[in-house]
């Protein structure tokens, strides 16, 4: 996913002691969400955005997107 917006690693520790992935249990649904999506391929299914643009602000990638609205 080069040249788009990259978010901070789920295991990164930051400002806290924990990582940001300690504070979603191992069966919390979103975890199925996130699988879900990282399982689709965008860019056969229609999605616009997969492919980034040369120029300009980078996008957010789709997938990311679509986990949020979900």
């Amino acid at each position: 996913m080069k040249r788009f917006v990259q978010g901070e690693t789920r295991s990164q520790m930051s400002l806290l002691p924990e990582c940001l992935d300690d504070y979603v249990t191992e069966d919390n649904p979103v975890r199925v969400v996130e699988a879900f999506v990282d399982a689709l391929d965008l860019e056969k299914l229609g999605f616009a955005g997969t492919v980034p643009q040369l120029t300009g602000r980078p996008a957010y990638h789709p997938s990311v997107m679509l986990k949020l609205y979900a």
